[in-house]
Order: C-alpha cells, then sequence, then structure tokens
C-alpha cells in the first residue's frame, strides 16, 4: 500500500482569497482523503467496487449538502466551502466525488429547493448523514444531451401516479434508497417526483465492465406500474428548467473537482521527475519534462482562478449557467489533458496502480461527458455570447 505524499499546489497565492473557515474546511477533507480514500482506492477501482464503507466519512467531513442549511441537516456553509470539499475528494477519485455530488446537487438540492416542508424534514436529515443515500434520473437510454425528448411518465391515479420509464447512467443507483426522478405529466410538463426504495416495479440494476469510474456505483432506475404517493411530487417548480438547476449545481462541484484530480496528476509527476533518473540525472531537468510541468501548473492556476471567481459569483447568487458550463468545460478539459501528460513523465509506470494517473485519466473521460458532454458546454457558450442556439 503506497502512502499518500500529495502536496497541493498554490502558485499564485489562492489561499490568501480564502477565509480561515474555508482552510480549515478543506484541510479537514484533505485529511480525511488521505487517511481513509487513498489507502484502499486502487484496489476498488481494480475490483470495480464502490468502497461503501466511506459514506460515514464523507457525512462527517460535510460532503452531503454542505450548503443546506443546519435546520434540515446540512452545514449550512457557502459554495467556496462546497467546491473546496469537491476538490479534494476529486484528488482522491472522481467516483468518489460523483457520490457525494449527486446527494448534495442531484438528491438534497431539489428537495430543498422545490420540496415542500414535510419532504424536506422527512429526507434531508437522513441524506446529509449518509443513513439514506440518493439518485437523481434525468439521463434516459435514448435521450441524454436532449433531456427534453424523454419518455418517462406520470398518469395521475386518484390518489397516487403511477410512473413507468427508464433512466440510465445513474450514479449511486444500486444501492440508493430514494430517487429524484425527472417524469412527463399526461400533459408532456416535467415534474420531479421522489421515488423510495421498496416501491413495488422500482428496480436499480448495476451497470458493469465499466473502464472509467470503476469504484463508483453506475446503474439504471427502472419503472414498472410504480406507485407514487402524490405526496411525493416535488411542487416548487416543473418544466426542464427544475432538473437543468440541479445540473448547474452539479456541474459547479465538478469545475472545483477536476482541478483536484489535475493537482493530483502534476503532484505525481513533479515528484517521479525529481526522483526518476536517466542517462545520470534526474529526468526533471531535461527542457520536454520541464514545459510539461510548466504548463501543468500553469493550467491548474488559472483552473483554481476560474472556480474562486465562480464560486464568489454563486455565493452572491450572479452566476449564470453559461458562466458554470464554461468553468465545467475549461476546467475537465484542463484536468484530462494534464492526466495525460502526467502518464508521459512516468513512461510506462503511468499505466500501473501503484500511481493514481491511469485511474484518474480513466475517470476523467466520463467527468468530460457526464452533466453535459463537453460540445454542449461549448454550444451553451456559444449561444450565450451570439444569442443564437445552435441546439434546441
Amino acid at each position: 500500500m503506497s502512502q499518500d505524499l500529495f502536496q497541493a499546489p498554490d502558485y499564485y497565492n489562492i489561499d490568501d482569497l480564502l477565509t480561515e473557515e474555508h482552510q480549515l474546511i478543506r484541510q479537514a477533507a484533505r485529511d480525511w482523503v488521505k487517511r481513509d480514500v487513498s489507502p484502499i482506492i486502487e484496489e476498488a477501482a481494480q475490483k470495480a467496487e464502490f468502497p461503501k464503507s466511506i459514506i460515514k466519512g464523507l457525512a462527517e467531513i460535510g460532503a452531503f449538502g454542505p450548503y443546506i442549511p443546519e435546520e434540515y441537516g446540512g452545514a449550512g456553509l457557502d459554495q467556496i466551502s462546497y467546491g473546496l470539499i469537491m476538490q479534494e475528494i476529486e484528488r482522491g477519485d472522481s467516483g468518489v466525488r460523483s457520490t457525494a455530488s449527486v446527494q448534495s446537487s442531484l438528491v438534497m438540492f431539489p428537495i430543498f429547493a422545490y420540496g415542500t416542508e414535510e419532504q424536506k424534514r422527512k429526507f434531508l436529515p437522513k441524506l446529509a448523514t449518509g443513513e439514506m443515500m440518493g439518485s437523481f434520473g434525468l439521463t434516459e437510454p435514448d435521450h441524454g444531451s436532449n433531456p427534453s425528448g424523454m419518455t418517462t411518465n406520470f398518469k395521475d391515479q386518484g390518489d397516487h401516479y403511477v410512473l413507468n420509464g427508464a433512466k440510465m447512467w445513474i450514479s449511486n443507483s444500486p444501492f440508493c434508497d430514494v430517487a429524484v426522478v425527472w417524469a412527463k405529466n399526461e400533459e408532456g410538463r416535467i415534474h420531479g417526483l421522489i421515488v423510495e426504495r421498496g416501491m413495488e416495479g422500482f428496480s436499480t440494476p448495476e451497470t458493469h465492465n465499466k473502464w472509467s469510474l470503476r469504484a463508483s456505483a453506475t446503474g439504471e432506475l427502472l419503472f414498472n406500474n410504480v406507485k407514487v404517493p402524490k405526496e411525493n411530487i416535488l411542487p416548487g417548480k416543473s418544466g426542464l428548467g427544475a432538473p437543468l438547476s440541479c445540473l448547474d449545481s452539479a456541474r459547479y462541484g465538478i469545475a472545483w473537482g477536476a482541478i483536484g484530480a489535475a493537482m493530483d496528476c502534476y503532484d505525481t509527476a513533479l515528484r517521479y521527475a525529481k526522483e526518476r533518473i536517466q542517462f545520470d540525472k534526474p529526468i526533471a531537468s531535461y527542457q520536454l519534462q520541464q514545459k510539461k510541468l510548466a504548463e501543468m501548473i500553469t493550467d491548474i492556476t488559472k483552473a483554481q482562478l476560474l472556480a474562486l471567481r465562480l464560486g464568489q459569483l454563486k455565493n452572491e447568487g450572479k452566476a449564470t449557467t453559461a458562466q458554470i458550463s464554461m468553468a465545467k468545460r475549461n476546467n475537465v478539459e484542463m484536468a484530462i489533458k494534464i492526466a495525460r501528460e502526467a502518464r508521459q513523465v512516468l513512461g510506462g509506470m503511468g499505466i500501473v496502480g501503484d500511481y493514481s494517473i491511469m485511474r484518474h485519466m480513466m475517470n476523467l473521460e466520463s467527468v468530460i461527458t457526464y452533466e453535459g458532454t463537453h460540445d454542449i458546454h461549448l454550444l451553451i457558450t456559444g449561444m450565450d455570447i451570439t444569442g443564437i442556439a445552435a441546439f434546441k
């Protein structure tokens, strides 16, 4: 078992822009990752198993709904704190961060923002402690980038709804206790429903044979005439804007999280380059290796500043969907490029599980696609600056 020697880069003294509370929250998450994630994550990825033992720790560091008010079980933190926690968790593994992102932004957020008081008090405290785990159902087998085309639907049956359809590529689905599911009513209007484990006709088969996010549990949500009580519908908002607002929160977390993966790859490559001797001197002394490392730290620094400014805008309620899309797209692309360059610095050693780089690289191939594909985010920026939509 290799020791976690990670040292976070801060080339522009960005820590000076953080509050003492921000730094303490980040340090708690960093310490937890070093202690409880790093020693087990390579084996979990090799076995393609989600380490459920970490759920309690995720809750203890405030990774589940950190910005949810304390009266509902959250930590009542700001958006920069949320971002820093996601950064540290993804430094450990993107799949672990996915679990926290889904729980926070895609399950707890819509219940808090659009749910009834009864729904908030029933679900949020248990979701915050990890006693209850959630998933989010939007993507369908035939509708990914075009969620408005969804066919999952529910019909009013008097005292309950009957839900039919299927969702796929769902993080946490195999073990979720509740799922926030988006479906169309008989008029074609999209609504959110809380589907609970044990409801007849509701099943969550796991997706196997993944080369990416292997330490994360991914599956489907299947609904076969599922009776959903009427009190389980989210009444606060309907239409496609409701699930998309949840995705804004998740994409924001990814913009921070990807920095963590990039930091880990850079730190690994830098340490290796200083220690690896070829032609009688460390490979860090060669120009091409220095070029790789210099470009890595430059891109990480730019991404840090982008995420921090976005966090400030989120705290002020000013961050737009397009700004969040830009940060998600830029920072994930940055991270995947760094992972690939870092792998080359390590040569053949870059592909083995003794180092984290290949695992990060494979994970980021999913991160660059989910919560809006790389190309869709590009077109969101294009639409924002031209005023012309290149897609519906």
